[in-house]
């Protein structure tokens, strides 16, 4: 799979940009369903699916990609010194990725899923996605010692996608977007955004984990009425992510 993800999330933006404001996402997406959920934006299942037999887990790389045009915007608008090469910018997508992939490995881990390589009958397979990345101060190292003081230190938006590991049905997708750090004003910079980042990673991390429960519990799933989600739960999505859990 190279940029599956990123593509599928880029066609769902174009299906959302194509229906009124206010309206549902598209009610289909490559055969799945969508579903009621309060704490994604979205979530799609394929009805009848069956995830009680699935006690491990195969994590693909993590795929990452910024909001488009994101890099040519900011250094058009960023002083010189704190303009960003292109070699810059694909260090900031590594580091999103590996934070990204191990608060998941170590979430499913902890929550007694082992992680594994090889597929298997009880194998689910979850590819992971974080798209429309925003930075709105990046860290960058200058001769001087300016300063960036910004609310928020951007936003992002998530696509998790599940399969069968042997067959590669697929059986759901979820998407979600949200405004990192916007607790406070704080000096931007690697370490600050990182810790924001992160707290957003972690609460995506705790749904999908929930979701996975009930969908287990509920399985096989029947209409988009009855079936579990991501997100059902009673806590409805915040406005924006700060913290896990909340």
């Amino acid at each position: 799979m190279i940029r599956r993800l990123v593509a599928a999330a880029a066609a769902l933006s174009l299906l959302a940009a194509a229906t009124p404001a206010g309206t549902a996402p598209p009610a289909s997406w490559d055969g799945l369903t969508l579903v009621k959920s309060k704490r994604f934006d979205a979530v799609y299942l394929m009805p009848g699916a069956d995830f009680r037999n699935y006690t491990k887990v195969m994590l693909d790389p993590t795929e990452v990609a910024f909001q488009k045009n994101w890099l040519r915007d900011y250094n058009q608008q960023a002083s010189f010194s704190m303009r960003l090469s292109d070699a810059d910018a694909q260090r900031m997508l590594q580091t999103v990725q590996t934070g990204f992939e191990e608060i998941f490995r170590k979430a499913y881990t902890d929550a007694g899923y082992p992680i594994v390589d090889t597929p298997g009958p009880d194998v689910l397979r979850v590819r992971t996605g974080v798209v429309n990345l925003n930075v709105v101060a990046p860290d960058v190292m200058t001769a001087g010692r300016t300063r960036t003081f910004s609310r928020e230190a951007g936003n992002a938006s998530i696509i998790i996608e599940v399969r069968d590991s042997q067959s590669n049905a697929l059986l759901g997708r979820a998407v979600d977007s949200q405004i990192v750090g916007d607790d406070s004003t704080l000096v931007r910079n690697s370490v600050t955004n990182r810790s924001d980042f992160e707290r957003v990673f972690t609460r995506w991390a705790k749904i999908s984990l929930e979701g996975f429960s009930e969908l287990k519990a509920r399985s096989p799933l029947g209409g988009a009425a009855t079936a579990a989600t991501p997100a059902a739960s009673t806590e409805a999505k915040p406005a924006s992510a700060t913290a896990p859990g909340q």
